[in-house]
């Protein structure tokens, strides 16, 4: 047995798999395609659902990955042990409905046996109980000692893993030796001691799983078979855990020089850089399948991992952000396999950079209020409440706050910080809730075997046959006149909503009715169109005339072909890390997100708006065509980041401009876009900007409103001439300033003539003093400066103001330096004095402010600070 590294390992089972036949695939991306039920590609089969249930065929009837995955349940064991991790790369060799038992073990033992010479003595195998079959396979043809061959139950040797193929599994076992055991006379293969370590699986794929306990025989069984890369390498590496395989271990290693630290000197320290390690490695393979840090789903997981990783560096002592500069060691340790890291470095880079350095900005201020509430805690609960707004003012994901406490030994109301996170989520659906076109009724149409023939590329117009009708949610055999109804035809020039492209409209028109078409979707192979009856009776069957509203298709083909132009100049003018992010193609504008980490320039915009429109004005051909992904990709073909395309794609190519896979509606020529002009720029997510622009007609529309804007601007503004309006509105702004230096002014010097009678009603509690007083009419601005004035005249004096504007209380609380040095904190103080009255509020040791809820209560407050200063000072 040779020690051989991780990426060597890999390489030799692709190659040896090739050898038998097999193609070799690029690992698919860990953002799953047309699969909802999974969150992320969590395993090496998870991708070929699709072949194992016959939805489509596979490129080849044998195939070998190594696949990039990503399983998330044990995140918080992640680093506090050397087993778990959430990022693996699993080898597989796949037969769908070609090879079944005897060559899966037959070659499996191949390559244990021969091409990494494991020790025959050392292998052990297990089978499911009642697989007989099976046994007779591993000893009669390939040879397996049976004294090495051991029964178990479904738990350990039936694979599944929910809804999908399963079926029995027989898995291979490495012997560690007797000094790795638990030192138990029953130690054997299934004991959970780290002697025999199970790193390959073969699955007899022969059931597909409901997920509900439904097994359904397969017509034909599949070969299924896993194994964990970085485990199949501690074996062959003679090391205890994956944090100790040749390529962990570089990653590890800049981490500690970042820290000035060493591995296994210190406990604490170990569980950090296990953390550290593990989480750099998934994000970066993450961002790099296209995944954005937000705070849902994917994103929310992304973003977790990076603030857990951005955490566990300052417990080594790390101040910095730090973890961009490890994503170089990521990439370089997995180049090899992975080379489309090394093309999104900068982007990968600039991604977690950003996002450490916003978690960076919040983070202080919630470990300050977490330390806050944690010290003033009276049992080992941290309330829903207070989890919540750790979460929804700071950023704290909720499983850090978890963490932090755990550490003190607390827990979260989980009931309460889940009612108000639900509160929130329904608030945020109802906001986006909009009008659904279809209600529905789309689901209950499902023409087995029959695909609606898109013509729309080539015509506005088309003869069809109606194949199917719905209306309220029920398929029916006519619809009339004021009807809303989904229709099914056998052809369309109608586009469907698809790749941010809105849907065409239009008409339906037969000799007996006409219907207006508003929406267009897609549903499996079927297009169908969300209409209205305008006149007359439409049935199953008849043969109709479908016309595509031709103003509408037209602008929105601008829009999208200056959509690629926008790419292009972006790209040119801002760096490679761009990547689109999102759009919406509509007719009156488009909207572009793509991948930057700052605010565009006014220099910026100009200069890529000239850009975008000296193409257009060039009257460039756009051609539009099919091809093979390779050919594509062979001449350059930009790809939607994270997407999967299948073999045979559509290219959008603008001359030697921009050139990209693009299944959308495009003008012909460049010059068809007419203007472009951007009108917003803005941020939607950490490292995701936005442009908002027309093309066309709107930008006269637009040019337009602008006109009469600054018309009426200069009429109010009294001029004749508005080219003044810029003159007179810089004079009008200086005048505006100069009353605003006069305002602080007055305000100071009535701050001053009220600070003195502040102090007619001095109080002491204890030793320091205290004074209220209420202030009907005064905005919280003037109490700010009056609170000033009272610590700069009483450095040993906490006063608690409130002022009164339209019945809205406002609580200020300052405490003089000498107050503060005996142990007075105001934002202790003000939160107490506001709770009496069922307000919240915080801040400083000096100055701190808070809400009045129930104004009837002020007093009772006031009357309480005494005892209040007290009980903070202790």
């Amino acid at each position: 047995m040779k020690w051989t590294g991780l990426n060597e390992l890999r390489e030799k089972y692709l190659s040896f798999f090739e050898s038998k036949g097999h193609l070799r695939l690029p690992s698919y991306s860990l953002v799953p395609h047309n699969d909802k039920s999974l969150f992320l590609i969590n395993s090496g089969m998870a991708p070929m659902k699709k072949y194992f249930l016959a939805q489509e065929t596979p490129p080849c009837k044998r195939v070998t990955t190594c696949q990039k995955c990503i399983r998330t349940p044990d995140i918080e064991n992640v680093g506090k042990t050397a087993r778990h991790g959430t990022y693996f790369e699993m080898l597989g060799n796949f037969s769908f409905q070609d090879y079944f038992k005897h060559e899966a073990t037959k070659w499996a033992w191949e390559f244990c046996t021969e091409v990494l010479d494991l020790p025959i003595d050392r292998l052990w195998v297990s089978i499911y109980l009642d697989d007989d079959e099976a046994f007779d396979i591993w000893t009669k043809e390939v040879g397996v000692d049976p004294t090495h061959i051991v029964r178990l139950g479904k738990e350990d040797n039936f694979w599944e893993h929910g809804s999908g193929p399963c079926g029995p599994c027989s898995e291979i076992y490495f012997d560690r030796g007797i000094e790795k055991g638990c030192g138990s006379p029953d130690c054997a293969v299934g004991c959970e001691c780290d002697r025999f370590v199970e790193f390959w699986n073969l699955v007899f794929s022969q059931f597909d799983s409901d997920g509900n306990g439904t097994y359904t025989p397969l017509e034909n069984p599949n070969i299924d078979t896993g194994m964990g890369l970085e485990r199949l390498a501690c074996i062959m590496q003679e090391v205890d855990n994956l944090f100790e395989v040749d390529t962990m271990q570089n990653i590890m290693k800049h981490i500690s020089d970042i820290a000035g630290i060493t591995y296994k000197d210190d406990v604490k320290a170990d569980v950090s850089l296990r953390v550290i390690t593990d989480h750099i490695r998934s994000t970066t393979f993450m961002i790099g399948d296209g995944v954005i840090p937000s705070n849902e789903g994917r994103g929310y997981v992304l973003r977790r991992l990076l603030r857990r990783a951005a955490r566990h560096g300052r417990l080594l002592g790390i101040t910095r952000p730090f973890l961009s500069e490890v994503v170089d060691t990521v990439i370089n340790e997995n180049k090899s396999a992975y080379p489309e890291l090394m093309e999104k470095a900068q982007y990968i880079k600039k991604m977690v950079k950003n996002e450490e350095d916003s978690f960076a900005k919040t983070i202080e201020k919630g470990l300050d209020l977490l330390t806050t509430i944690i010290d003033n805690a009276k049992d080992k609960i941290l309330s829903g409440e207070d989890a919540f707004r750790l979460y929804d003012t700071y950023g704290f994901p909720i499983d850090l706050t978890r963490e932090i406490i755990a550490e003190k030994g607390m827990e979260v109301d989980e009931k309460e910080f889940t009612r108000l996170m639900n509160e929130q989520r329904e608030r945020a659906r109802a906001a986006r809730a909009t009008g659904d076109a279809f209600g529905g009724s789309c689901n209950v149409i499902d023409i087995e075997g029959v695909t609606t023939e898109f013509v729309g590329y080539e015509t506005l117009q088309a003869d069809a046959k109606v194949l199917a009708l719905a209306c309220e949610g029920e398929c029916v055999e006519s619809v009339i006149a004021s009807q809303r109804v989904i229709i099914a035809t056998d052809v369309t020039p109608f586009y469907a909503e698809s790749g941010g492209q809105i849907a065409d409209k239009g008409q339906i028109v037969s000799d007996n009715c006409i219907v207006n078409v508003f929406d267009v979707k897609k549903a499996g192979t079927l297009i169908l169109h969300s209409c209205e009856v305008v006149s007359g009776q439409l049935n199953i069957g008849d043969q109709v005339s479908m016309r595509v509203d031709k103003k509408f298709r037209n602008a929105i083909t601008r829009n999208h072909t200056c959509a690629h132009l926008l790419q292009a100049a972006l790209i040119n003018n801002l760096g490679d890390h761009v990547h689109q992010a999102g759009q919406l193609v509509t007719a009156d504008r488009l909207r572009f997100d793509f991948s930057h980490f700052e605010a565009l320039t006014r220099e910026q915009i100009e200069t890529i708006e000239r850009e975008v429109n000296k193409v257009i004005l060039a009257g460039i051909d756009v051609n539009r065509y099919e091809t093979d992904i390779q050919s594509a990709k062979a001449k350059g073909a930009m790809a939607l980041f994270g997407e999967k395309y299948g073999n045979i794609v559509r290219v959008c190519e603008v001359g030697n401009y921009s050139l990209e896979l693009c299944g959308g509606t495009h003008v012909d020529n460049s010059a068809k876009i007419g203007l472009f002009k951007i009108i917003s720029e803005s941020s939607v997510a950490a490292g995701v900007r936005r442009i908002e622009a027309v093309t066309g007609y709107e930008v006269l529309v637009l040019l337009d409103n602008n006109v009469k804007m600054i018309n009426d601007a200069a009429k109010e503004l009294k001029l004749t001439n508005s080219a003044e309006l810029v003159s007179r509105c810089s004079q009008v702004m200086q005048e505006l300033k100069d009353k605003a230096t006069e305002v602080d002014r007055l305000t100071q010097k009535m701050a001053d003539s009220r600070v003195d009678g502040l102090f007619e009603n001095v109080q002491s509690a204890g030793e320091v003093n205290y004074i209220t007083a209420l202030l009907s009419g005064t905005k919280p601005d003037t109490l700010r400066v009056l609170g000033d004035k009272i610590k700069e005249k009483a450095p040993n004096t906490v006063a608690l103001l409130v002022s009164m504007v339209d019945n809205k209380g406002t609580m200020l609380c300052v405490c003089g330096p000498e107050a503060v040095n005996r142990g007075a904190h105001a934002g202790k103080i003000v939160g107490k004095a506001a709770a009496i009255t069922g307000g919240k509020g915080g801040g400083r040791a000096d100055n701190a402010m808070a809400g009045v809820n129930d104004n009837t209560k002020i007093d009772e407050a006031f009357v309480a600070l005494e005892s209040i200063i007290k009980e903070v000072i202790g």
